[in-house]
């Protein structure tokens, strides 16, 4: 990244939106009845998509209009090693999807739930590592 205050101030908001997500992923996670794994699982995904839309942003590529995090991951440059496996990341591409709209989908566990916002909290600190300071 160039020091360019726009771009700056477009990463900074890519960041706190994905910030947002996860803090409503954890949140709702917390809810002991009525706990909409859907919610979670969607904002999990959503948190871990656009961290790797900031870091695309970040090294100056443009951001395709997609929730595939598969196809955001290949787009990374190859300095950009996240050293979080693709494998470990594609179960959050179901729930962009499925997560928020009615169909013949298989239910959500709760374990499922806790493991979405394990992959998501694991994206964000390698993508952190990345970042310039002054985004974070």
């Amino acid at each position: 990244m160039n020091g360019d205050p726009d771009l700056s101030d477009v990463l900074q908001q890519w960041i706190e939106k994905a910030e947002n997500d996860l803090r409503n992923a954890t949140h709702t996670l917390t809810l002991e009845e009525d706990c909409p794994l859907d919610t979670v699982c969607f904002h999990a995904q959503q948190c871990a998509e656009k961290y790797l839309k900031a870091l695309l942003l970040s090294a100056g590529l443009d951001l395709p209009r997609t929730h595939d995090l598969r196809a955001l991951m290949e787009l990374l440059p190859e300095d950009f090693a996240l050293g979080v496996e693709l494998w470990r990341v594609l179960p959050l591409n179901r729930y962009a999807v499925e997560a928020r709209y009615p169909g013949e989908w298989d239910p959500i566990t709760r374990a499922e739930a806790e493991e979405a916002v394990a992959i998501a909290q694991e994206v964000r600190e390698a993508v952190r590592g990345f970042l310039p300071r002054l985004a974070l």
